[in-house]
């Protein structure tokens, strides 16, 4: 599910900010080309709720990695817009959005840093135990 909606998180800043900006998932090594984002989950967790429902609390933190020589403006301005465009996704099959709460941000080393929250309940389903073979017999009284 988290792989899910990163790729959710990453169609959004896509439509959002186009082509000229790559969106990465994985560690980059070297070669980072300018501007970027980069999206992974920091701190999922899961807690029974009722039942069989779990509420999943998904924190993810996107980083943009500016290229102009203003990094804090640049980011400032691209926080404004990834509030807008990340308040809801919608997961790749499904029909109904899920909302993004708790988004803040700030900056470090000339690197945003925007944190957002998906959180979402789970239910898991028991697997029901077959009952064994019965033989059942009938018989229709006569008369009446």
């Amino acid at each position: 599910m988290i792989n899910a909606i990163i790729e959710a998180i990453s169609i959004a800043l896509g439509e959002e900010f186009g082509d000229r900006y790559e969106i990465h998932m994985e560690d980059i090594e070297q070669g980072l080309k300018e501007p970027c984002f980069f999206i992974s989950c920091t701190d999922p967790s899961e807690r029974l709720f009722l039942g069989k429902r779990y509420l999943r609390d998904s924190q993810f933190c996107i980083q943009y990695f500016p290229e102009s020589c203003e990094k804090n403006r640049e980011c400032n301005c691209v926080a404004e817009r990834m509030k807008e465009c990340l308040e809801y996704v919608t997961l790749k099959g499904e029909d109904r959005p899920i909302r993004g709460s708790k988004m803040k941000h700030g900056i470090v080393n000339g690197v945003l840093n925007f944190f957002v929250d998906y959180d979402f309940f789970t239910y898991k389903a028991e697997a029901q135990a077959s009952m064994e073979t019965m033989k059942i017999s009938t018989h229709v009284k006569e008369g009446g």
